[in-house]
């Protein structure tokens, strides 16, 4: 795709997407999350909630891989013998069932296991990177920075889940490391609706403290604008 800024319709204010600089960061669209009767399912979420961002998803990754862009996907998940996993986090929700246990689909948020993998419908390609994270934000103790960097990333389009917790965790961290993000608010989902505006309003608050909102569609058609532009030049 031809290096071009193309200024796409976004809240706060336009984002300038620039192809050549920037990535899709897909985070944690994972069996146990969203699928029904995995983990999430089991502590007794709607997944329909999570569900409904996968046909968005999907739509925009096809869009996205036509043109050529580079795709992230992340995956929260522990090492088998839980040396990574704080006391803090095993012990949080007191719930009779917690990480490493036994779940509906192998033991809960350990890698390697069934459910810690990433849905077939978003299935990663050769080539894309899949970035094993132990916390909730994408860059603390992984190597996703390091990658962005050797790639001249400046930009990231964030979907996946959930809204307020592993999405909203890892475009901070990205704002605080120089990147813009653009977070597609038909792309993302939470199991709590309010839980899910509110984390899309702290993105785009005060000018874009964190970064900009914007929708799939808008972005799918800037890409088919600048593949028809290609063609006929």
């Amino acid at each position: 795709m031809a290096n071009k800024v193309i200024e796409l319709a976004a809240e706060p204010y336009p984002f300038a997407f620039d192809p050549g600089r920037c990535a899709l960061l897909i985070i944690d669209m994972q069996r146990d999350f969203l699928e029904p009767g995995g983990f999430g399912e089991m502590l007794g979420n709607d997944v329909s909630q999570l569900r409904r961002t996968i046909e968005p998803n999907r739509r925009l990754l096809a869009a996205w891989r036509a043109a050529g862009l580079p795709v992230l996907h992340t995956r929260e998940g522990h090492r088998p013998d839980l040396f990574d996993l704080p006391p803090a986090k095993k012990a949080r929700g007191r719930s009779a069932t917690s990480i490493g246990d036994p779940g509906p689909m192998g033991r809960i948020l350990v890698r390697g296991e069934p459910g810690h993998d990433i849905i077939a419908e978003l299935y990663p390609e050769p080539g894309e990177p899949v970035i094993d994270k132990p916390g909730k934000g994408a860059f603390f103790a992984t190597d996703l920075h390091a990658i962005l960097e050797h790639r001249g990333i400046k930009q990231l389009v964030v979907t996946g889940v959930t809204t307020e917790v592993c999405v909203n965790t890892t475009v901070r961290e990205a704002n605080d490391r120089g990147y813009d993000c653009l977070v597609l608010e038909d792309c993302v989902g939470s199991y709590f609706p309010e839980f899910h505006a509110m984390g899309l309003k702290m993105i785009k608050a005060q000018g874009g403290i964190f970064g900009w909102v914007g929708d799939s569609e808008t972005l799918i058609g800037a890409l088919a604008g600048e593949k028809r532009l290609m063609k006929a030049s």
